[in-house]
């Protein structure tokens, strides 16, 4: 039933993904951003209506009342392809850093480059980063948006020694907003490099903000701890649930 229910999923999940670009994106590409930006939304709602009803997988949001008005910057755990789109659900407008290759995918890359997302070139190193903080200055003090930064780079499977980049530190520290950080246990439910979706309880918990003021080394410091702290309690909660139910999310081990 497990590998049915995830057959399922997995193709009404990219037909929705599809008819989505299709019939409702491109038309919105000619609309205000505005259009566009709502447009996204409603297909990561739909996206998660289909994995609560099709594979039996709910979610749960912590800490909605840690969001604070205006521009600031969100440093989440990147576990799944999940958080990336139920992210855009969670904030007014959202703006995120993702590597330069998803630009060039037709219409999709369209979309992309119509909400000013800020795309990442990882083979450039320094002269990326002074692009990426030239982009999101502008997007966070001129229209307060909100910067979704995924601070390791990369999903990494539940458990995985943390790798913070340095990226996360420099923003923070040139941007001068609150950083808010965003732990949860969505790769037990959605691991990468997988083709099984699991049923249960997908958390996400959003941190108290950490203001602005701290030196870089205190600020990656403090982050990091914060994250992987409740990230640590989170996966606790996931894996006794799914025993609970006679599912073992190490069956199919998902290595660095």
């Amino acid at each position: 039933m497990l590998v049915l229910r995830s057959l399922a999923f997995n193709v009404l999940f990219y037909a929705n993904l599809v008819f989505w670009l299709i019939f409702v994106a491109l038309p919105a590409l000619l609309l205000p951003q505005a259009a566009l930006r709502h447009v996204a939304a409603g297909w990561a709602r739909s996206s998660l209506w289909l994995m609560r009803v099709v594979a039996g997988t709910r979610y749960e949001v912590i800490g909605r009342e840690n969001i604070p008005a205006g521009g600031l910057m969100v440093a989440a755990k990147h576990q799944s392809f999940w958080e990336t789109f139920t992210l855009f659900t969670l904030f007014p407008d959202p703006v995120f850093i993702l590597k330069r290759e998803l630009m060039r995918i037709p219409l999709f890359g369209w979309c992309l480059a119509k909400l000013r997302m800020i795309p990442v070139d990882r083979g450039a190193r320094a002269r990326a980063l002074k692009d990426v903080t030239r982009r999101a200055t502008v997007e966070l003090g001129q229209k307060g948006r909100q910067l979704l930064i995924f601070p390791e780079g990369t999903r990494r499977p539940p458990g995985a020694p943390p790798a913070y980049k340095f990226g996360v530190a420099h923003l923070y520290a040139e941007l001068q907003v609150p950083c808010l950080p965003v732990a949860l246990n969505s790769g037990l439910y959605w691991p990468r490099r997988q083709f099984l979706r699991r049923p249960g309880t997908i958390r996400l918990e959003i941190l108290p903000p950490i203001l602005p003021g701290l030196d870089k080394t205190s600020f990656q410091h403090e982050l990091q701890q914060r994250i992987e702290t409740a990230c640590d309690r989170l996966l606790a909660e996931g894996r006794a649930e799914l025993a609970a139910q006679g599912l073992d999310p190490l069956a199919h081990p998902d290595k660095p």
